[in-house]
């Protein structure tokens, strides 16, 4: 997985992992990486996307936990990605099941 500079990790858990330290949010960066795409503003989306390349991030939206993309971010980057033609349904972001 390509990695950003720890600078700039830091520096964007600081601003999208409010609750958590940023040394403590940095050292989980596939995290970090799923909520820029998620609730990031246009430049560090793309300051994001220039360093990790999109490969890294279809790894983080195939591998997403529930919970972690909003309806529209999951789309978005569905499409963004290559993941689904414009023509096609986006799958059901995954979702938790809480047994009976």
């Amino acid at each position: 997985m390509a990695q950003l500079d720890q600078e700039t990790l830091r520096s964007l858990a600081r601003r999208y992992l409010w609750w958590r330290s940023p040394a403590e949010a940095a050292s989980t960066p596939r995290r970090v990486f799923a909520q820029v795409m998620d609730i990031g503003d246009y430049e560090d989306v793309q300051r994001l996307a220039h360093a990790v390349g999109d490969d890294v991030l279809r790894d983080v939206l195939t591998h997403a936990e529930a919970g972690q993309f909003r309806p529209r971010s999951w789309a978005y980057w569905h499409y963004r990605l290559g993941l689904c033609r414009p023509q096609d349904p986006v799958p059901p972001p995954p979702a938790r099941h809480i047994p009976h």
